[in-house]
């Protein structure tokens, strides 16, 4: 019995094997190019096609195997790939090369809304969706008040789902998934439309269904991933950047990239110019990303061009963003006590923090210059610098605070 057990517990549910898929950017070249695959595809002819003008793989050559218990965290920036991929997960667009074989019944919450037909009422879309399942309309009535009561929806449960707020459309369609217990679950973004206390329970079910599902689960926030997420994938124009059991190592890749591709100036009247600015560390970089350990001197050296003849300093506000982009301190700017001086037209200084103590992960730096009274702003600037903060413990809390723990009597 128990060897039962373990041989269905490894058993693979989602095999993916050399995936790719490719579109074209134009529609009328896309319909051509489709007929002529399907008269290719008539004569035999299966093989691999390589990229004709105006193609683009969406998808390319993607391998991973899932199996009960396993939830494979999909991420990636916007056009990565990850939507393609879960609709041939899904069915609903067939691949250009490779295979996908899945075993058991799929629950998929991959668009808001899909899978319901507008027209009909909540209750009709669930016994709908139960029966794609492959549930008997006898097994849907013995969950339908438990999928009801989970979706909070009992006021509404006959009204039309046209009329249904999103955040509605992901209660039923969540609670329709979950409730008939699938052998395998791939979760979109869906999750990001609910309230807080609706998501909070379903992270609950998902550590309910998880031991005896295997799950592909897509977000941008990674604090959601890092939660339920034990593989990992990160892609990147269609291509896997990042593949492995290190959930950690592939979320710190996809902030790596958001930081080199985001630099920019919000702000800027004409007058002062950042010439540069770098972090002065212990000179160790990793991917071209400055590293500090924990409790080290946080010490930052700027170097600015005043573009008028300007006597009186600015005001520097240096705002330190984690690596969701939420700001989670303020350096203490210099307007009441400066000792900074323009010099031919230029402000070189250095700030320094002692005994850094922000959590380990990677960080970024806006800055904000204002005129001397501190109210009108000159320059307003996003991400000119970013750093990691090294650590072995991984927290996602912005901070880890120094601590003595004694004895007392």
């Amino acid at each position: 019995m128990n060897e039962h057990k373990d041989r269905e517990n490894n058993e693979v549910l989602v095999r993916v094997e050399g995936l790719s898929k490719k579109f074209c950017k134009d529609l009328k070249t896309g319909l051509w190019y489709g007929v002529q695959d399907l008269f290719s595809n008539m004569r035999g002819n299966t093989h691999e096609r390589l990229l004709r003008p105006k193609e683009f793989w969406a998808v390319k050559d993607v391998s991973f195997e899932l199996r009960r218990g396993e939830c494979l965290g999909l991420i990636g920036h916007n056009g990565a790939g990850k939507s393609t991929l879960l609709k041939i997960l899904n069915g609903l667009i067939n691949p250009d090369a490779g295979k996908v074989t899945i075993r058991g019944r799929v629950g998929a919450l991959i668009e808001l809304g899909a899978g319901f037909n507008p027209i009909l009422s909540g209750r009709e879309n669930i016994y709908n969706n139960g029966a794609i399942l492959g549930f008997s309309r006898q097994e849907i009535d013995a969950k339908l008040e438990t999928i009801i009561a989970f979706a909070e929806l009992e006021e509404f449960i006959d009204m039309p789902v046209q009329h249904y707020s999103s955040g509605m459309k992901v209660r039923l369609g969540f609670a329709v998934a979950a409730q008939m217990q699938p052998d395998v679950l791939i979760i979109d973004e869906v999750l990001a439309v609910g309230d807080l206390g609706f998501v909070l329970k379903c992270f609950n079910t998902i550590d309910q269904l998880l031991p005896n599902t295997a799950m592909v689960f897509v977000s941008h926030s990674m604090p959601m991933v890092s939660r339920i997420c034990n593989q990992i994938m990160l892609m990147d124009h269609g291509n896997v950047e990042y593949q492995g059991a290190d959930v950690g190592k592939g979320i710190d890749l996809y902030y790596t990239r958001f930081a080199s591709n985001e630099t920019n100036v919000v702000y800027d009247d004409g007058s002062v110019e950042l010439k540069s600015v770098k972090l002065i560390s212990n000179d160790c970089v990793v991917n071209d990303l400055p590293q500090l350990n924990w409790g080290d001197d946080l010490k930052l050296e700027f170097n600015f061009e005043l573009k008028e003849h300007i006597i009186d300093v600015p005001v520097f506000n240096i705002i330190l963003f984690d690596k969701e982009q939420r700001p989670v301190a303020v350096l203490e700017n210099n307007m009441k006590t400066s000792v900074l001086k323009v010099k031919n037209r230029t402000v070189n200084f250095r700030v320094n923090h002692n005994d850094l103590q922000l959590s380990k992960g990677i960080y970024s730096i806006n800055i904000i210059v204002l005129k001397s009274g501190g109210k009108e702003p000159m320059l307003r600037m996003n991400n000119i610098l970013n750093f990691q903060v090294v650590h072995d413990s991984d927290i996602w809390q912005p901070f880890l605070l120094k601590t003595e723990y004694k004895n007392y009597v």
